[in-house]
């Protein structure tokens, strides 16, 4: 996942007197701002395995999911000087690498839809059926184990809004007040969620007689 923009688009310039390796993601972002290709490197480098993390458990599929991390990086880029420092940028940046991924899995259920008879949804109240990739993946080993594959397969079957919330919550482990801003939602309702997520993650896990 290299190349996310074009450098001949700026003149990459010399950074600031600061510590890159330390310095906050907003003051980074403010270099970014002022055209700093080194500095947006230095972002990427932050967030790519973070986000691919997210999307691939969000979209269950390698190569969606580094098209959408590529297109989140684009995007960042592309509206740099859109972005507020009153906000964190890491709820910025995950908020468009979600919001990417729920677009995502939209289509993909109205090509299940329109593929596939329409009955086989009759009696279904989940999104995102599919089984793991097990190819390839941002935690292959956790993946080739049975609980590990028991567990992804749960997560799928899980509601957008419950599975957006536990792979925030229990893979990302973000915090409730972080998930709330990149959600936009009260924390109340965010911690609500991420408890039946769960409660749902253990029935099926209890149905199947896995071990969790």
């Amino acid at each position: 996942m290299t190349n996310y923009v074009a450098t001949a688009t700026a003149e990459k310039v010399q950074p600031d007197v600061y510590d890159q390796l330390t310095a906050t993601d907003e003051l980074l972002f403010s270099q970014v701002q002022r055209e700093d290709m080194h500095a947006f490197d230095m972002i990427v480098s932050r967030y790519k395995t973070r986000l691919y993390n997210c999307v691939y458990r969000m979209v269950n599929n390698a190569e969606n999911a580094e098209d959408l991390v590529q297109e989140t990086f684009l995007r960042v880029y592309k509206n740099r000087h859109n972005y507020q420092a009153t906000s964190h940028f890491s709820t910025w940046i995950y908020t468009i690498a979600l919001n990417l991924a729920r677009s995502e899995l939209r289509k993909r259920k109205r090509r299940q839809f329109f593929s596939l008879n329409s009955s086989t949804y009759e009696d279904s109240n989940t999104e995102g059926f599919d089984l793991p990739d097990t190819s390839a993946g941002p935690s292959e080993h956790l993946e080739h184990s049975e609980l590990g594959r028991a567990i992804q397969k749960a997560i799928d079957q899980l509601p957008i809004k419950y599975r957006t919330v536990i792979i925030l919550r229990d893979v990302q482990e973000l915090s409730y007040e972080q998930i709330s801003e990149i959600l936009a939602c009260p924390t109340g309702t965010v911690k609500s969620r991420v408890n039946r997520a769960r409660i749902r993650l253990q029935e099926m896990l209890r149905q199947w007689q896995i071990e969790a």
